[in-house]
């Protein structure tokens, strides 16, 4: 195996405060060769103006000119919110993103996007989404049943445009999800028959879950279809916090960076002293785990589309690529 084998590239979403073709000097400077770009959901999507490429075919040919003048692959586009969300500001907004980036992707020759399963209300009536953690409660299985009656005809839906545009939607097995494990999603599966719905493989939610990302990439198999580079550190707050945490704090509307989730709502503040966090790629595990790592996600594809994800606070966002793709090209280099 090469390392040029497998595609390594960034999400842009840390790079919004640049052009696109800003962005792409970025992260080929750090040794990757493409990108994956935001197109809804949660945070704006500035390197990738949605309406106006589906409307233009002159658009996307100019669009797609960008990553080829810079020499880089467009590696996927990620609408990452909660489509099922019984709040209308956000689940009829993230459901339409999914619909609308599913079309663009196929206009655009893209052949997976990422994004989310959601998390319904526990009714009805709900106001609010619900993400039940341990449903020992027998009240607990009403309200998943309720939910899964919710995201099984969506996701039905979504598997039949997908399969339309020759697109594979690749949810991200992400807490505070109806589908955010291995179990969770076979059953979508197995409930929709999807042929078009696949696992964005992101290891850092698994990490915090206890999870091994290795055991379950062997799991999955041909189930994955888009990776997320992206790492976790356990710290030692998890000794007396867990990893089920609530301890997080509200973030005032006049905060400078706050991260957008929702018309109105943003990410909260975490814990000083948290059980765990999102870290650089490569400063959570070593180079000998991600080896490993990707060599299992070869044994899946060995064409897969490989980006790094940079949300660790404590560096700035190009400084954070850096260290991630070092660290991910080190480890590719290993193969």
């Amino acid at each position: 195996m090469t390392l040029k084998t497998l595609n390594y590239g960034a999400y842009t979403a840390c790079l919004q405060d640049r052009p696109l073709a800003q962005a792409l000097d970025v992260l080929k400077e750090a040794g990757l060769s493409g990108a994956e770009v935001n197109a809804g959901g949660f945070i704006p999507s500035p390197h990738c103006p949605v309406d106006a490429l589906l409307a233009s075919q002159t658009a996307r040919e100019d669009y797609l000119g960008i990553f080829e003048d810079k020499g880089m692959s467009l590696l996927g586009l990620n609408t990452s919110g909660n489509p099922v969300s019984p709040l209308p500001n956000e689940g009829l907004k993230h459901s339409h993103d999914v619909r609308q980036t599913i079309e663009l992707a196929g206009a655009l020759g893209v052949k997976e996007i990422v994004t989310m399963s959601g998390t319904p209300g526990t009714d009805p009536t709900a106001k609010y989404p619900t993400w039940v953690v341990n449903p020992w409660n027998g009240i607990d299985m009403e309200i998943l049943d309720y939910q899964w009656s919710v995201v099984v005809p969506f996701f039905k839906e979504v598997d039949a445009i997908a399969r339309d545009n020759d697109v594979q939607v690749c949810l991200e097995l992400h807490p505070r999800n109806l589908v955010f494990n291995v179990p969770s999603f076979e059953r979508l599966i197995e409930e929709t028959g999807a042929t078009n719905v696949k696992v964005n493989m992101d290891p850092s939610h698994l990490f915090w879950q206890q999870m091994d990302p290795i055991a379950a990439t062997e799991r999955l198999g041909s189930l994955i279809g888009h990776v997320h580079a992206k790492d976790t550190k356990i710290f030692p707050g998890a000794a007396y916090r867990g990893v089920l945490d609530t301890d997080f704090g509200h973030v005032p509307p006049e905060a400078e960076g706050k991260v957008p989730v929702a018309y109105n709502y943003w990410c909260n503040a975490w814990p000083q002293d948290p059980a765990w966090r999102f870290v650089a790629f490569g400063l959570g595990h070593d180079t000998a785990y991600w080896t490993r790592f990707l060599a299992a996600i070869a044994e899946v594809n060995p064409e897969m589309n490989v980006n790094i994800e940079h949300e660790d606070a404590e560096y700035g966002n190009v400084e954070g690529l850096r260290i991630s793709a070092a660290n991910l090209l080190e480890a590719a280099a290993a193969l």
